[in-house]
């Protein structure tokens, strides 16, 4: 009996061992799946992946992935890493799938999407996913991935919001206003601060970040038609009056001069690390970053709050997010495409990265998004507003990514900026 069991055990172990070494063998840097898989699928991604720079996040993908591939076999994933230039890469990549040389599958940044979905380049996906999953999307979600034709064009699997982060320790009290934020900005210098840190280099970041203000005031970008008519009316004096707030951020020393240089959500990270700025304007996931990157009693000094308005009464923030989409012609790539959505990235993905789920069910079915940060966040979504799902937008955007650093650093007045943009901005519309 003892020899059977001694038997029985090294056989366990030796399975296990195995077991293990399988599962290093299904990963490497650029693939999932075993090496000689006769199918491949070409998947091209961001950081929300195996390769994350975050250890824990790396690694909580890497299990997911091997879970995945392991309910597939036969099958390898050919990992395409973007880089952090989204806007380039997105462009780039419309490009690739309108001639044929496109990945199979890939994630498609929400405020593009309206551009591969009139391209036709996106495959429908409805029926990978139940009328109750689609149905119980937030509603700027579900309208965001339906086709004038009502089929569902990629699977939007996370959301976010932009909020201010402080450090209670320098800056006590929540600024409820743009005024309140300047001061408490500046008191914050006299601390040895730099003051609120924003985006404001030429990316995509820097429009979406600066937009709540314009949309606090109630601004348009679009018509219901799609025109642009951001510089028109009442929706001017609301875009100055936004730009202008900005600019006497930097202009007051409120802000220092090198956010006209910032295109990464990052740097507000490593300023925080540095103990450089008590303020920055940045996502909800970088709680979880601050968590992991400060020590305990360094994190516990940091709270967040609602982007300030130009009144108490008068608030928004962008929410953006993840798609993925399918681009491959054959039904199985995108069956394996629609997969990758649903079981490695929508709940899982979520709960390992702290991103904000795109359907109601997701928030009750994960204990961290119960937390009373989460909750926070999932509440305010209610003043949360998606960029235009419009062929006009990333135009739109690049203008003002473009006036904004005319504006900041002086080279142009802001009437001067906003007459540039929209005149380029009419201009490329005209030409769709």
């Amino acid at each position: 009996m003892r020899r059977k069991f001694r038997v029985a055990l090294l056989a366990t172990v030796a399975t296990l061992v195995a077991g293990a070494a399988s599962a290093q063998d299904l990963i490497a840097k650029d693939r999932v799946g075993p090496a000689d898989a006769p199918k491949t699928l070409s998947f091209r991604l961001t950081g929300d992946g195996p390769g994350n720079t975050l250890p824990d996040i790396a690694e909580g993908y890497q299990k997911l992935f091997v879970d995945f591939i392991q309910k597939h076999p036969g099958w390898q994933i050919k990992l395409e890493r973007m880089s952090d230039n989204i806007g380039q890469e997105q462009a780039r990549m419309l490009e690739q799938t309108k001639s044929g040389t496109g990945p199979d599958c890939a994630a498609v940044d929400s405020f593009v999407l309206a551009l591969f979905m009139n391209a036709g380049v996106l495959k429908p996906l409805n029926e990978y996913f139940t009328q109750a999953e689609i149905d119980d999307l937030f509603p700027f979600v579900r309208e965001g991935i339906t086709g004038k034709d009502g089929k569902i064009y990629a699977w939007w699997w996370d959301t976010d919001l932009r909020v201010l982060y402080r450090n209670k320790d320098i800056v006590a009290d929540a600024p409820q206003t743009w005024d309140e934020l300047k001061a408490a900005a500046i008191a914050s210098k006299d601390k040895g601060m730099e003051g609120v840190l924003v985006n404001g280099g030429r990316w995509e970041g820097t429009t979406f970040d600066w937009l709540a203000n314009f949309w606090a005031q109630g601004g348009k970008l679009v018509d219901d038609s799609g025109k642009p008519i951001f510089a028109e009316g009442e929706n001017r004096e609301k875009f100055l009056k936004a730009v202008n707030y900005f600019k006497d951020l930097v202009d007051s020393g409120a802000a220092p001069k090198r956010i006209a240089t910032i295109v990464n959500y990052d740097e507000f990270n490593a300023a925080a690390a540095a103990g450089s700025t008590a303020l920055f304007i940045g996502g909800n996931w970088q709680l979880a970053q601050l968590k992991s990157t400060l020590e305990p009693e360094e994190f516990a000094k940091w709270t967040f709050s609602a982007i300030p308005g130009p009144t108490k009464d008068q608030r928004s923030t962008g929410t953006g997010g993840w798609t993925i989409g399918a681009f491959s012609s054959d039904p199985e790539k995108v069956a394996m495409c629609a997969g990758i959505a649903k079981e490695i990235y929508s709940g899982a993905g979520n709960a390992l990265q702290q991103q904000l789920p795109t359907s109601k069910a997701l928030f009750d079915k994960y204990d961290v998004f119960k937390s009373d940060a989460n909750k926070a966040f999932a509440a305010a979504l209610v003043d949360g507003q998606a960029r235009p799902g419009v062929p006009i937008y990333p135009e739109i955007s690049n203008q003002i990514q473009v006036m904004m650093g005319d504006v900041l650093t002086g080279a142009k007045t802001p009437e001067a900026a906003l007459d540039a943009a929209n005149a380029a901005v009419q201009a490329a519309y005209a030409r769709l």
